[in-house]
């Protein structure tokens, strides 16, 4: 995956994709969901994340207490040690993120502790919650960080453009 590439598409792409987002805030096509379950099979055929992990590099996930006892326990650590490495307590939301960026186990684009990982992560893109229209905010916001949300979103957009007059 060329990041810089990715980064170049996703900034000339944002604004027009970001404001077909807000109108499906006000307008949902009859079929919508159909539209973006094909959008996203499509775009699954043609990506591989483990050549981009991007959104290791760019984003943090929100450790839940599962997982922050899950991921010590694994790691041979109590969880207080676990989240005073790695781990801060953002004040404003109560949520536990990562201190730096990139992730601290991501290595050679993969994570090392995958079976274990958080359930945020687990999730990502995040492309399977529905229906679509209803996280909207959330794909304007990884556009810029997933190539997979990006093409998603585009695929979507190219089909409700061609069949629906917004």
């Amino acid at each position: 995956m060329d990041l810089a590439k990715f980064r170049a598409s996703a900034k000339r792409k944002q604004k027009s994709l970001s404001t077909f987002l807000d109108k499906l805030d006000k307008i949902v096509p009859p079929d919508l969901q159909d539209i973006a379950d094909r959008a996203d099979a499509a775009m699954w055929k043609e990506t591989d994340c483990t050549t981009c992990a991007n959104c290791c590099k760019t984003m943090t996930p929100t450790f839940t207490v599962k997982d922050i006892n899950r991921i010590s326990k694994h790691l041979g650590m109590k969880p207080k040690e676990f989240k005073d490495k790695w781990l801060l307590h953002e004040k404003e939301t109560g949520d536990w993120v990562n201190k730096t960026q990139p992730c601290q186990f991501l290595e050679n684009n993969m994570c090392s502790i995958y079976e274990v990982r958080p359930a945020d992560c687990a999730g990502f893109p995040h492309h399977h919650l529905k229906p679509f229209d209803l996280y909207n905010d959330m794909f304007k916001a990884n556009i810029m960080h997933c190539p997979a949300t990006l093409s998603m979103v585009d695929r979507v957009k190219k089909e409700v453009d061609r069949r629906y007059d917004m």
